[in-house]
């Protein structure tokens, strides 16, 4: 093993060690939505470039992401419950030349353990993100993750392709826009409210002042867990704000945005097909982000705890980053945290909203 100056640990492969024919190769990514989702163009070029037979392996919750790929011959699946010992029963069967772990965790060497086959690992730069998060010194290298993990099959002889993300919408989870209220079959902006952690999403205070400012029907979309915000911000529009009893600033807004929350109304591949109907989609750092990037959209991506640095930006459309960049305090967390750790949350309270949609 070698590590190339872009900090990416490459197994070095020869003809002895895998096969001329095509061959059959497992890609692992346990979790979640959005991470998921960047690891498509990897598995589009194993099949497209080297012809194998691509299997996937994640959690069974996140199996459906992957399920209609066309470039995935079959989706293997982590059951709750199931041990790793178990899995691996079914995996060695299929008898892989070669597996792609772009989870690396120790739950992913484990199951090399197991299978015993021939690796080729994903560098998290856990370290380089440590100094980044807690000394502010950035020595990530200027790549997006995507073209990082692209990188760890490079010695398979694959290239980049320069195609972006992938998401496919099956047919039966299109949404028909009869399904929206009539105020918003001509056009809308998606907001994907949501985020796995409160420090990557605005208050609800300024998601009113976003929606406001975007100023045009606003479809918003996240999980069960969101729509209590959904309706808080709808509620508001709705009434005009007059008796919210919401902060004295917000009563200065236009209050002319119309709002439709479709948050925990639908699943993902239909909240999918809203986000590839929509003109605009705002996102926080978070799933529905990447997805809107494989679906081509522009995208406005809303940063508070984490940095667009740690190189999970949109990739490969158009898009414009929303972030308070006189915080020094950021980044605090390479994931996010159930609150500010000092108490100001400076980073989404004074993040300004500067864009422009025509």
């Amino acid at each position: 093993m070698r590590r190339a100056s872009n900090g990416i640990s490459i197994f070095l492969a020869c003809k002895r060690d895998l096969p001329l024919s095509p061959m059959k190769i497992l890609v692992i990514r346990f979790s979640s939505i959005g991470d998921i989702v960047l690891t498509t163009p990897v598995v589009r070029v194993l099949k497209t470039q080297l012809e194998a037979t691509v299997h996937y392996v994640t959690k069974e919750r996140y199996a459906g992401i992957v399920r209609t790929n066309p470039y995935i011959d079959r989706v293997h699946v982590l059951r709750e419950g199931q041990s790793l010992g178990q899995l691996a029963a079914v995996l060695r069967k299929e008898d892989f030349d070669c597996v792609i772990d772009l989870h690396h965790n120790l739950r992913t060497r484990l199951l090399q353990w197991h299978l015993r086959k021939k690796m080729f690992r994903f560098d998290k730069l856990n370290v380089e993100k440590w100094l980044l998060v807690n000394g502010k010194i950035n020595r990530l290298p200027s790549l997006h993750i995507v073209d990082r993990y692209l990188a760890t099959v490079a010695p398979l002889g694959c290239k980049p392709d320069a195609l972006g993300l992938d998401y496919f919408i099956p047919e039966a989870d299109v949404v028909p826009l009869e399904w929206l209220p009539p105020t918003h079959r001509k056009g809308y902006v998606a907001y994907a409210l949501g985020a796995q952690h409160n420090t990557k999403k605005l208050p609800v205070k300024r998601m009113i002042e976003l929606c406001d400012k975007i100023n045009k029907p606003v479809v918003l979309l996240g999980g069960p867990e969101d729509a209590a915000t959904g309706e808080a911000i709808a509620r508001f529009f709705y009434s005009g704000g007059a008796s919210a009893g919401y902060e004295a600033g917000l009563a200065e807004l236009g209050k002319k945005t119309v709002i439709y929350n479709a948050c925990g109304k639908f699943n993902l591949n239909q909240s999918a097909s809203l986000l590839r109907q929509a003109r605009y989609v705002f996102s926080h750092d978070t799933g529905l982000m990447h997805i809107a990037a494989a679906l081509k959209k522009e995208v406005f991506s809303i940063w508070g705890s984490t940095v667009p640095a740690f190189g999970m930006y949109p990739y490969r459309t158009k898009f414009t980053v929303l972030e308070n960049t006189k915080v020094s305090c950021r980044p605090c967390s390479k994931i996010g945290h159930k609150k500010c750790p000092k108490g100001h949350f400076k980073c989404m309270n004074e993040i300004v909203f500067d864009f422009y949609l025509p």
